[in-house]
């Protein structure tokens, strides 16, 4: 699955967090979450551990949702 990059960057500096704040809110590494920010694909598991990090729904952050 692919989140929107630029929907993810938004929402990171909407909640004034770095990628490593959302790293460790996520219990993900500093690494997954650049990969994702850079367009990676990512797992279910790992999209919903965001968007809850975030606040947010899955549906909100993937790409075309």
């Amino acid at each position: 699955m692919r989140l929107d990059r630029i929907k993810l960057k938004t929402l990171l500096l909407q909640s004034d967090l770095k990628q490593t704040d959302l790293a460790e809110k996520t219990g993900l590494t500093r690494n997954t979450i650049c990969a994702i920010c850079g367009g990676k694909s990512c797992t279910p598991a790992t999209a919903t551990a965001i968007a809850g990090a975030l606040g947010v729904k899955v549906s909100e952050l993937q790409e075309g949702g």
